[in-house]
């Protein structure tokens, strides 16, 4: 493992992260998204985080309904990474369906779909969601849980005594999102969408809360919407197209990718966020 890597702690928690997440949403099965990579290629792409001194790896239950899980849970026992030196993170809200090729996440008709109780954050969810997850994953404990959406529908004292007891057990070390606190935050930040910078990260400042960005921007900062056209439904502004065009132009003088650049400008904004 690298020691040139740079080690964060998330939030006001003691828990050090590495500057850089590996996230491992594209890790699983194409009859969910066409896009996902291999099980092979992913625990390829896993190992070579890891030697590269990357000790934490972001998933999500619902990612390729669980086998997202699977695969970084596989990569952690084939190459014999020590527990204690990595940080899992992973989340808890959408559905995790039954088939490879289901995707009803935030979907209102989950319940007639046969998904009753099995999305949000009710006591009951969050409670069957953790014991799934920590199956697929392999692990006897998880760093951090993750909230993946707001649950209009489920009093929020609910969910805070479900995921304060959930710590209590040993299932997990911290939350994001008295009761246990929240020491993390996803965001929606990068040279594109900036919005975070005028509110949130002045509040999570003050509360202690770390902070993790997608810096690529969902992929307009790469262009890839281009030649996805899933992503391409999400068309930019003037001004967005513009600082693409901008990250285009310096990335080739660079002589480096368009999301080297955009993750390098992330990092320069130091104590913002940790880049997943």
């Amino acid at each position: 493992m690298s020691t040139t890597m740079q080690y964060v702690r998330l939030g006001n928690s003691g828990l050090k992260v590495s500057r850089i997440i590996l996230g491992c949403m594209s890790y699983g099965s194409t009859e969910w998204q066409p896009w996902v990579l291999s099980k092979e290629q992913g625990i390829e792409h896993i190992k070579a985080a890891y030697d590269a001194g990357i000790n934490t790896f972001d998933t999500a239950d619902t990612y390729s309904n669980g086998l997202s899980e699977v695969i970084l849970g596989e990569a952690i026992k084939t190459h014999n990474i020590p527990r204690e030196k990595i940080v899992v993170l992973t989340k808890v809200y959408g559905v995790v369906g039954d088939a490879p090729n289901v995707n009803l996440f935030g979907d209102p008709k989950a319940d007639s779909e046969g998904y009753v109780n099995r999305h949000g954050l009710s006591r009951k969810h969050i409670f069957d969601a953790v014991k799934g997850s920590l199956q697929r994953l392999q692990l006897d404990y998880i760093d951090v849980l993750q909230c993946h959406r707001f649950d209009y529908q489920t009093p929020i004292a609910e969910t805070m005594h479900a995921l304060h007891d959930v710590v209590k057990a040993g299932l997990y070390y911290a939350i994001q999102n008295t009761l246990t606190p929240f020491i993390s935050m996803q965001n929606h930040y990068s040279l594109v969408y900036r919005e975070e910078e005028r509110e949130m990260f002045p509040t999570l400042k003050m509360f202690g809360v770390g902070s993790m960005a997608w810096p690529i921007s969902e992929q307009k900062a790469t262009r890839r919407g281009e030649v996805d056209k899933v992503l391409s439904r999400y068309a930019g502004s003037e001004s967005t197209d513009s600082i693409v065009d901008r990250v285009d132009t310096l990335a080739k003088k660079k002589g480096i990718t368009m999301a080297q650049l955009s993750i390098a400008w992330l990092l320069s904004k130091e104590g913002e966020s940790n880049p997943s």
